[in-house]
């Protein structure tokens, strides 16, 4: 082959390699593992482990009258910590009274110890085996946070969930558990069809109880469940005047507080705590 030919064929080469790499997505960034919180990312088949540059900071005591959950959800975390066997949570109920919260709590109080936290979207659970390989032989201990989840039938996640929670990951000496939240105790539907379980069709199931017993099965697999119900009024109130308390009201402005409070819970149809701070954010900027 000629000289001419060589350079002329190492150059549609290089036009070819040029088009797919344009094609092709571009390589994950670089783990930092000096974060201490991460966020699954996912584009196209590709996913990584994205550093949250700036992690809400909220610490337990701001969490008020959900002192049970922290007791329970503390105790849980500093078992993983110290390397004896700990369960996966999954914490059920009212919006807004401060699940999510309390994950992000343990967050601040012990990333000094080497909790880290993975935030992972419910539409990326089928890469929850992946996760769990990339951090095995890191040295900090790892909380895989699902927010607000459930499934619907068919999704994918789901198997893949249960794979892992059905795996050793409370076991001593391993680096991982799952904290999930969700408005429902039950993370996937049930209808009023399947509990009609002795009435078989022709073409039915031979035991549709075992579908029924199938999708409560999920929640079981969780070590520790925690409920948390809406709060009572005075609770309510008792949130409102400790986030104006830590906005620097003055004592008198929050005294006068009450009866706007109540009416700007009434207005959200709730008494949750994420409420109350709400009001206590726009009492406080209109009076301070």
């Amino acid at each position: 082959m000629s000289t001419p030919d060589l350079t002329t064929l190492l150059a549609r080469a290089e036009r070819v390699l040029a088009q797919l790499e344009a094609w092709l997505p571009p390589a994950p960034p670089p783990i930092n593992w000096d974060a201490r919180a991460f966020r699954w990312r996912k584009e196209g088949a590709q996913g990584w482990l994205d550093a949250i540059k700036h992690v809400a900071s909220i610490q337990p005591e701001d969490l008020q009258h959900i002192e049970r959950q922290k007791e329970t959800i503390d105790l849980n975390t500093r078992h993983f910590l110290e390397g004896k066997p700990a369960n996966n949570v999954l914490m059920t109920g009212a919006r807004g009274t401060g699940k999510s919260s309390l994950v992000k709590a343990m967050l601040a109080t012990y990333g000094d110890r080497g909790l880290r936290l993975i935030e992972v979207d419910k539409a990326h659970l089928g890469d929850l085996g992946t996760i769990v390989d990339l951090v095995s032989e890191r040295p900090e201990k790892f909380i895989i946070f699902c927010d607000d989840l459930s499934f619907e039938e068919g999704e994918a996640g789901y198997k893949a969930l249960k794979s892992v929670l059905d795996g050793s990951l409370s076991a001593s000496g391993d680096n991982v558990l799952i904290y999930a939240t969700s408005n429902r105790r039950h993370l996937m539907p049930e209808y009023m069809s399947e509990n009609l379980a002795a009435q078989h069709q022709p073409d039915g199931e031979v035991h549709p109880g075992e579908t029924v017993e199938e999708k409560v099965s999920l929640s079981e697999r969780f070590g520790i469940w925690l409920s948390f119900r809406p709060f009572r009024q005075d609770d309510y109130l008792d949130i409102v005047y400790y986030w104006l308390k830590e906005l620097g009201c003055p004592q008198e402005a929050i005294e006068t507080s009450r009866l706007e409070a109540l009416q700007w819970a009434l207005g959200r149809g709730s008494r949750s705590g994420r409420v109350a701070r709400q009001f206590a954010q726009d009492w406080a900027a209109r009076h301070v």
